[in-house]
């Protein structure tokens, strides 16, 4: 399992568990699920186009990765705004998902050029 080896696959699983912890105790059950489920498509997505066979298909998972990340950073941003979340950890979450999303982006690169 070559993904787990991975600093960003790292990364994003440590902010999926991060938002699972932070939202355990939210009674907004709508939000509750679309900002985890968001959190743990970006691993997730690392992780299964990482074990793909073709460059094809692993920059298409990689592609997904970043806009389950997107959607994650709203959600975000948006728990914030409506006083569900931390703003000091959401600061620390979406910088946390910028660098993920640089490296991602490195990523795909680095498999279009192979």
């Amino acid at each position: 399992m070559k993904f787990k080896n991975l600093e960003v696959w790292q990364l994003s699983y440590q902010l999926s568990c991060a938002i699972y912890n932070q939202t355990k105790d939210l009674r907004d059950w709508g939000y509750k699920d679309q900002i985890t489920r968001s959190g743990l498509s970006v691993p997730s997505n690392i992780a299964e186009g990482i074990e793909r066979q073709t460059n094809k298909e692993q920059i298409q998972f990689m592609y997904i990765a970043r806009g389950s990340l997107a959607e994650l950073m709203t959600q975000l941003m948006i728990g914030r705004d409506i006083n569900y979340l931390d703003p000091e950890f959401v600061e620390q979450q979406l910088q946390q998902a910028n660098k993920i999303s640089a490296m991602l982006a490195g990523l795909i690169h680095k498999i279009k050029n192979r």
